[in-house]
């Protein structure tokens, strides 16, 4: 039998190797993987998932990029599965999904580009059936964050607009090779149509990067030259408010209203009287 090499943890992909197979198993009994699941591994780094989710009869994927991964993933699982050496911040979901199927996505995701791959993956939210993620447990709590706290922000939303979000457990330092300074937190995302349903999602993502960027400004002075300022008060919402007090339903409406023509005119016209100042 060919052995392999571990590969060193490298500081560049953000990797943390899970190790602890009681950890392991928890997790696969979380994602209860079937024969027939078109399952989608987001970095499988050493396989300490992918031979469990291959031995359920799921057609697995496996998206990797360090290629100094792969030879040891292809010596352990040959034909078994498919091995993609693409980075995932840039991989079409769509062209994943077999025949038109809805995809599962599994991932131990990197600290690094954690948040970025999120909002990525978001955009394939109609191929998805569900998402079994390990997270820093930092960015799980902004995940599912209540509105007004501190943790509350422009991922909240996004995923709030688009998933149910469902922290299922925490994951010791342990329990990794290297052990990360941080505990993981595994979660769970179901793809559901928001309420109200988002009919701009454009929209809602420039309000969501003008509204959470500027935190301590008012939302009428954060969303100048995004919103009318009318628009604010006409979909309930007082301008003097601050972003992380908007519920994620409350920004849909709002997204969906500037999505009309008439609110896109309104932004576009310049003002005809009043006094300019310092603001």
């Amino acid at each position: 039998m060919m052995t392999i090499e571990r590969a060193r943890a490298d500081k560049r992909f953000g990797q943390n190797y899970l190790h602890d197979r009681r950890v392991v198993d928890r997790i696969i009994r979380a994602i209860a993987p079937r024969e027939g699941d078109c399952i989608v591994e987001i970095g499988p780094g050493e396989g300490a998932l992918t031979g469990a989710l291959i031995d359920s009869g799921a057609t697995v994927t496996a998206i990797e990029l360090d290629e100094r991964l792969l030879l040891g993933l292809q010596a352990r699982f040959a034909d078994r599965f498919t091995l993609l050496h693409q980075d995932a911040l840039r991989v079409d979901l769509d062209a994943l999904a077999r025949n038109g199927d809805r995809i599962r996505l599994v991932g131990n995701l990197p600290y690094n580009i954690s948040t970025p791959l999120l909002f990525h993956v978001l955009r394939f939210a109609h191929r998805i059936d569900d998402m079994h993620f390990m997270l820093q447990k930092e960015v799980v709590d902004r995940m599912g964050a209540d509105v007004g706290s501190k943790q509350y922000g422009r991922l909240t939303v996004a995923l709030a607009a688009h998933t149910a979000v469902e922290p299922l457990f925490d994951v010791a330092p342990g329990s990794f090779r290297p052990a990360p300074k941080v505990t993981s937190t595994v979660v769970r995302l179901r793809p559901r149509p928001p309420k109200p349903r988002l009919l701009a999602p454009q929209a809602l993502d420039r309000l969501l990067r003008a509204g959470f960027s500027q935190r301590r400004k008012t939302l009428a002075n954060a969303l100048s030259g995004v919103c009318p300022k009318t628009l604010l008060s006409d979909c309930g919402i007082d301008p003097r408010a601050r972003a992380e007090t908007v519920t994620p339903a409350a920004w849909i409406g709002l997204a969906n209203a500037l999505g009309t023509p008439a609110a896109s005119e309104d932004l576009e016209r310049p003002a005809t009287s009043g006094t300019i100042g310092k603001s």
